[in-house]
This record gives structure tokens, C-alpha cells and sequence, in this order.
């Protein structure tokens, strides 16, 4: 996969979307629901940003009914998943990120956790 580096970082400089990224990291696969219930945010505003990722090669999604489910671009090359890594490690138990976390955890009525069905 031939990921552009300046798509790829600029995709990281949100901290919406870092914030995303960090949950998908953890978790593997999220559908929209949970990531807006985790960051707080309305469906449109995280599917823009989800949609930015996307096309920056970052994420992909796929369809299950009427749910989306967003995970890591599995093909992402050596060096992105190097930066994520590393991202990781500088957010790991600092705010809001930890409170993402922690909000997605208590999210009530996560049917089929840890993914919606």
C-alpha cells in the first residue's frame, strides 16, 4: 500500500482524529456509534472525520447492516504503523485519551460489545 506521508500525517494533526485513531489502535474495530459516544461527538462530525482518514489511507470501513466499522488500514506501510506506535506511546494515560477510553468502556447498551451488531 503506498500511503503518502504528507495525507498521513496531516490525517493525525486533528486531535478528533488522533483521538479516533487511538481507540482503533486499542480496540481493533469500532463502529461509528461507539466512537461518537466515546468522543462526545455527533454522527456527522465524526463520520467527516473518519472520512478524512479514509481517504488519506489510514482507516478502512465496512458495512454490517445498518452499522459502520472502522479499523486501522490493515495494508498501512512499516513507517505508519511506526508513527502510530509511537503517537501511542506519548498519549498513553493523558487526557482526553484516557477519557475516551474509559467513556467507551461504560457505554451503556453497546450491543454485541466490543462492537455494535
Amino acid at each position: 500500500m503506498n500511503v503518502d506521508p504528507v495525507k498521513f500525517f496531516a490525517a493525525l494533526s486533528h486531535e478528533l482524529r488522533l483521538r479516533a485513531l487511538v481507540l482503533l489502535r486499542q480496540q481493533g474495530e469500532l463502529c461509528v456509534c461507539e466512537l461518537m459516544h466515546a468522543l462526545g461527538v455527533s454522527q456527522p462530525m465524526i463520520s467527516r472525520h473518519l472520512a478524512q482518514l479514509r481517504e488519506a489511507g489510514v482507516v478502512q470501513d465496512r458495512r454490517e447492516g445498518q452499522w459502520i466499522y472502522y479499523q486501522l488500514h490493515p495494508q498501512l506501510p512499516q513507517w505508519a504503523n511506526d508513527a502510530l506506535a509511537a503517537a501511542m506511546q506519548g498519549v498513553t494515560g493523558r487526557e482526553p485519551y484516557s477519557a475516551d477510553q474509559a467513556s467507551l468502556a461504560a457505554m451503556p447498551n453497546r450491543p454485541g460489545a466490543p462492537r455494535c451488531a
